[in-house]
């Protein structure tokens, strides 16, 4: 029997899909919810999460298409203009912060 932690999977033994390395930086830091325009599924989650995550210091983002939120925790404050360009980049628009 394989042990989960070490088989490569992308879940964490916690059963989510999260490495262990960003389960653990996730606690430190700074966590910012942002407001974005337009998202309307998970596609459109996915893509804002990525463009935010290329962000130096963000060690974890979670977007809500629902709500329009997006929750990124970050090493250090991040430059509200270089969120903006990446939410920009992904094809949405920045609105502020929550």
């Amino acid at each position: 029997m394989t042990d989960q932690k070490n088989s490569g999977s992308c879940c964490s033994t916690d059963g989510s899909c999260h490495s262990d390395a960003a389960a653990g930086a996730r606690t430190d830091g700074v966590t910012t919810v942002y407001k974005v325009s337009g998202m309307t599924c998970g596609h459109c989650e996915g893509a804002v999460s990525q463009e935010i995550s290329a962000l130096d210091g963000v060690t974890a983002v979670t977007a809500v298409a629902g709500t329009g939120e997006v929750t990124v925790t970050s090493a250090a404050p991040l430059d509200e203009e270089a969120v903006r360009a990446a939410v920009d980049e992904a094809g949405y628009e920045l609105v502020g912060t929550v």
